[in-house]
């Protein structure tokens, strides 16, 4: 990785969590959501655009960071896969239904991503990357017996790409599915 990338995914993250930290204070004392979750963190598989390991931890009952590593391949403009890294701020802004059974919160954020991938529309494979804007949405399901949460979620991604010959920029939607473990 050449430094470039290296130190704009560096101050990609320090953003996100500067904006974190603003965003906690704020969301403390406000009292707007009805959804409270189950648990502080959370560790599990997410499956879809990206596929990888996936984890949550609450910073107040109704904010979170949304965080993975995994693997992002022949995605939505680019026939390309590789290693993808993502961080997101994380607003449960409403409980759809509760139920002793779970809790279905709505969810939508903001963050970033970096991609390190293998471009197959040249010859041979060549290696470039991207820092990208995330924005999820999605729901889920948090069960209120066991420590799990399924959730799904649609991401719009913007792309800006380091090494790319021929694309500066790329956008378009990611889809993922996943469980995870709540240890607290």
């Amino acid at each position: 990785m050449t430094r470039k990338p290296l130190l704009a995914a560096v101050t990609l993250v320090v953003l996100v969590f500067a904006g974190t930290a603003d965003a906690r204070r704020r969301s403390f004392g406000a009292g707007r959501s009805n959804y409270t979750s189950n648990g502080k963190f959370g560790l599990g598989i997410e499956l879809g655009a990206p596929s990888g390991l996936n984890g949550k931890l609450f910073l107040s009952p109704s904010t979170a960071l949304n965080f993975g590593v995994g693997w992002l391949y022949d995605n939505y403009y680019r026939d390309a896969d590789g290693l993808h890294l993502y961080l997101d701020h994380l607003w449960h802004p409403v409980s759809l239904t509760e139920n002793p059974t779970f809790k279905l919160p709505f969810f939508v954020g903001v963050g970033g991503a970096f991609w390190s991938y293998d471009d197959r529309r040249v010859d041979g494979r060549d290696r470039d990357s991207a820092l990208g804007l995330r924005v999820p949405l999605g729901l889920a399901f948090d069960f209120n017996n066991v420590p799990l949460d399924i959730f799904v979620q649609l991401t719009f991604v913007v792309d800006l790409f380091f090494n790319d010959r021929r694309d500066r920029f790329g956008a378009g939607f990611e889809g993922s599915v996943g469980v995870r473990f709540w240890f607290d």
